[in-house]
């Protein structure tokens, strides 16, 4: 028989009788922390591009008969309405099972040098930009859908960072909230601005060997690793280029072409750069100049093109990077 050991800090607090596990918890992942990440990185967008596929290829059929847009909006309501209440259901009956605490706050701005904020922008403007495409099949103009699809993206996730407020050993983040309210309005913001996406944030992943260093804190295996190796993780502003040329210079440019700013850390074997340098790794962060393409502006007379194209323009494309940091400039002929 061996026994189930569960760490908090470097003290055993409990040890029970099971038969072929060990457990161990560690202080700079806490267990609820981890299934957000899945849930945010995996189910929520997952579902959203369910509700989403219907507008991004029925709003483009320019042959279809003007459809019912009131049963539409209905449709679509009620299926994000229980979608609503299926998710917070899930959240307080599997996420939350132990007893609630009182109400209190939770600084991490500190960890992980912000990558994981910017991870919050990333995934809050592409959930916003995945529901306005259900609420363009429901007949909202681009801007209305916009606005609807950014203030639906900002209710699914604060619900989350509530019940982390009364969750034992957590808290309330502001940092996650202002963080995601960042990514709402860049998406909304864009529309209100320009009546179109100029600026895209995008992600790539590559995998490093600090997995191999702390396998439990950064991943074992592909599948975990890119959504907890921040080491890997690099986040875009893929910015389109023609969209903000003159309309007479525009066909100078190809409409497709982007131009993408990046931003990664290096080092980091634990949340804090104090924690990292105390085990022999000294944390930094690098800046990135690439290309990119705009799936948007690809045109296709397939539906189905349409629709894998606009899936896409959620990843950054490979391509030569310029990378800037503490160690200086370095060329990356291919960087994913």
């Amino acid at each position: 028989m061996k026994r189930l050991i569960v760490f908090f800090g470097n003290e055993s607090q409990k040890v029970m009788n099971t038969a072929k596990i060990t457990l161990i918890f560690e202080p700079q992942v806490p267990l609820l922390s981890m299934i957000k990440k899945y849930f945010r990185a995996c189910w929520l967008p997952v579902t959203l591009v369910l509700m989403g596929l219907a507008g991004t290829i029925r709003a483009q059929d320019t042959t279809a008969r003007t459809p019912n847009y009131r049963a539409r909006m209905r449709t679509l309501l009620i299926g994000e309405s229980v979608l609503y209440v299926g998710s917070l259901y899930g959240l307080s009956t599997a996420w939350y099972t132990d007893p609630l605490t009182q109400f209190k706050f939770f600084d991490d701005v500190g960890e992980w040098k912000q990558i994981d904020k910017i991870g919050h922008v990333y995934t809050a403007y592409h959930i916003a930009r995945m529901s306005a495409q259900g609420y363009r099949w429901a007949g909202q103009s681009p801007r209305k859908a916009a606005w609807y699809g950014a203030l639906t993206g900002f209710i699914f996730q604060t619900p989350i960072e509530i019940l982390d407020g009364f969750a034992p050993g957590y808290g309330f983040s502001v940092g996650d909230v202002v963080a995601n309210t960042l990514g709402s309005a860049l998406y909304a913001g864009q529309f209100g601005l320009w009546g179109e996406e100029r600026i895209l944030p995008k992600f790539s992943f590559h995998q490093t060997r600090y997995a191999a260093v702390r396998p439990n804190l950064l991943g074992k295996g592909l599948s975990e690793e890119w959504l907890k190796d921040y080491n890997g993780q690099t986040y875009w502003f893929s910015a389109n280029v023609a969209s903000f040329l003159p309309r007479r210079d525009e066909s100078r440019f190809p409409r497709w072409l982007n131009v993408a700013v990046g931003y990664g850390v290096e080092n980091m074997v634990a949340a804090y750069p104090n924690s990292s340098v105390e085990r022999g790794y000294v944390p930094y962060r690098q800046y990135f100049l690439s290309l990119d393409v705009d799936f948007a502006r690809i045109r296709s007379n397939r539906k189905l093109v349409r629709t894998l194209l606009f899936l896409a323009n959620s990843v950054k494309i490979p391509a030569p990077a310029l990378e800037l940091s503490r160690k200086g400039v370095k060329f990356h002929p291919l960087y994913f």
